[in-house]
Order: C-alpha cells, then structure tokens, then sequence
C-alpha cells in the first residue's frame, strides 16, 4: 500500500496537483488541512481532505478515519489538538479511534515519529516550510501482511529529503 500525504498548502492548487500527477500510483492520498481551497476545487481529485484554521469552507470536516487496507488512519490538522507543544491530546484521539496511523500539518515541520503502536505524521508544508526544512510532502508505504512501514520525505521535484522506518503492529 502506498499512500500520499500534504498539508499547508495555503492557496497553492497547482502544487497539490503537480504531487497528484507525480505520484499517480498510490492507493490514497491526503490532505491536512490549510489549502485555502474550496472544498470541492478539481485539483483535489479523490483526495481525503480535512479543515485547517486557514480554511473556511463549510463542507470541510476537521478530522477523518479512514481504513486503508487492513490498517486505520486518523487525519486532522492539528491545531484544535496543540500539536505545536505535544502529541499528547493526539496520542490520546489515535488509541479513541485505534488509528494505527495519525496524519496531521499545521506545524509546517516534517517529521514522523512512533508513539506506542501508532506512526505520526507531518508532511511539512509544500509551500512554506519552517525548521530550516525544504518545502516537502511524505510518502507511506508497507506491504499488507507486515508491520514495516517506509515514510519517505520529498521535496515538490521528488528529490528524496529523507526516509524512516517503522514497525507497526496490527490493532
């Protein structure tokens, strides 16, 4: 399974689609909020989207479950949760929905990191990146049957920024 990730985008429709043309394989894609799009823009495609605090369109929502494959992933933007000073509050939300992945932005820093038997993620911005990070989104990968997971950080051009590896157990 391979599944797409970006978030912060602020107004910037061209980048969700050139990453959506480029990444034309995966199973998923998601957005984290703060695309300052109309919820129903085109460019999103069949993307799984969520509110961000830039948002203002009614239709969005401002978290999701979604399962994919045999495992559930748990997206929201991350500002309602406090994400900037803990994944606490998060952490707590993911084991409430059993969420064996966690996707979230709002920082607009990368990283991703494993907190008990769940992976959490955040893309980075693709438009404005802080913490001396290139503008980047992620990718998700790992096979069915295993509990190994591969996050890969790219820039827009699909440079590599960097790879993680993880081992997360089913629920």
């Amino acid at each position: 399974m391979k599944v797409v990730v970006l978030s912060d985008t602020h107004g910037n429709a061209e980048i969700i689609e050139q990453v959506y043309e480029q990444e034309q394989g995966a199973n998923a894609f998601f957005h984290c909020g703060d695309s300052e799009l109309s919820y129903d823009d085109p460019r999103f495609h069949e993307m799984y989207r969520v509110k961000g605090n830039c948002d203002f369109d009614s239709d969005y929502v401002d978290e999701l479950v979604v399962p994919i494959g045999e495992r559930r992933i748990f997206m929201t933007h991350g500002h309602l949760y406090n994400i900037k000073m803990t994944l606490t509050p998060l952490d707590y939300k993911a084991q409430e929905v059993e969420a064996d992945i966690v996707l979230f932005g709002h920082s607009h820093v990368l990283g991703a990191q494993q907190v008990g038997r769940t992976l959490f993620l955040n893309p980075g911005s693709l438009l404005l990146p802080r913490g001396g990070n290139p503008k980047s989104y992620a990718t998700i990968e790992w096979e069915e049957d295993q509990d190994e997971f591969t996050v890969t950080f790219k820039t827009p051009d699909q440079q590599i920024i960097s790879q993680h590896y993880f081992s997360i157990p089913k629920k």
